[in-house]
């Protein structure tokens, strides 16, 4: 590729590819979308901002600045559609999904379309940083129970249902039972939802996956969540998901007494 643009969102996955670009010498841009990414992340990065729902003047920035390929990156909480204000390039990929625009795989599987028409290619953050991948192991000191690896077991065919459906990546076990369902709110919400004793997070990607945006992805802030919801425990599927500030996480995680573990489903 001759220059990346960054398309960022929340949380600390932008900065990570950034560091990455720098350390790799890959020349890049960032579009930075309004009311989602972080100010402090763009501090004496090359930017602009532009609203979601502005897919056409996201495409003429990219452009405009020698952009070739594109990665997505970092959460986005999406607006309720009338606040949205989308532009008409937008609006007619919403009218050809139906309601398959409330899933984030469809939507995103089109707007990557869109943003490949022009030439733009879209390329996965862990082609930029191979070392965002989760590997399979523990990640901190704890390991998991024979009782949460049966939790554990249960969780990943329980997330796959739910990814199937194109809903969410993540569930809550405890004791055998599932005690909550991501939905369009996010981990976070669903931790939130999910407060008791005891208990595991599993989160999984989607049978129908792309794996160029959207996998499923934990950081330090993940295990606080998940202590604070009385959790003992977080599985995500390694290989398929993206761990941030992995020394940190094993730091934190080792600090509130959880395992975290990277898990191949069968």
């Amino acid at each position: 590729m001759d220059k990346l643009g960054i398309i960022a969102g929340g949380g600390s996955l932008p900065a990570a590819l950034i560091a990455a670009c720098r350390r790799r010498n890959i020349p890049f841009f960032v579009l930075a979308l309004a009311g989602q990414a972080d100010v402090v992340v763009l501090k004496g990065v090359p930017h602009a901002w532009c609203r979601l729902g502005q897919t056409t003047r996201a495409i003429r920035i990219l452009q405009s600045q020698g952009a070739d390929a594109v990665v997505m990156a970092g959460s986005v909480r999406r607006p309720w559609l009338p606040g949205l204000r989308p532009d008409w390039r937008t609006i007619k990929v919403l009218v050809r999904l139906g309601f398959k625009c409330f899933g984030d795989d469809a939507l995103l599987r089109t707007v990557a379309a869109e943003f490949e028409k022009e030439g733009l290619r879209v390329v996965g953050a862990h082609e930029i940083e191979p070392a965002l991948l989760t590997p399979e192991g523990a990640l901190g000191a704890r390991q998991p129970t024979p009782a949460h690896m049966n939790d554990i077991t249960a969780g990943f065919k329980a997330a796959r249902e739910l990814g199937a459906r194109d809903i969410g990546q993540a569930v809550v076990m405890r004791q055998g039972r599932v005690a909550g369902f991501e939905n369009a709110r996010g981990t976070d919400a669903l931790l939130k939802r999910c407060k008791g004793e005891g208990g595991v997070l599993i989160k999984a990607a989607k049978p129908q996956q792309d794996c160029r945006f959207d996998l499923p992805s934990i950081g330090p802030a993940t295990v606080i969540r998940a202590h604070e919801s009385g959790l003992e425990g977080i599985a995500v599927e390694a290989g398929a998901s993206l761990t941030l500030d992995r020394a940190v996480l094993a730091e934190t995680a080792d600090r509130l007494g959880l395992f975290v573990v990277g898990v191949k489903p069968a």
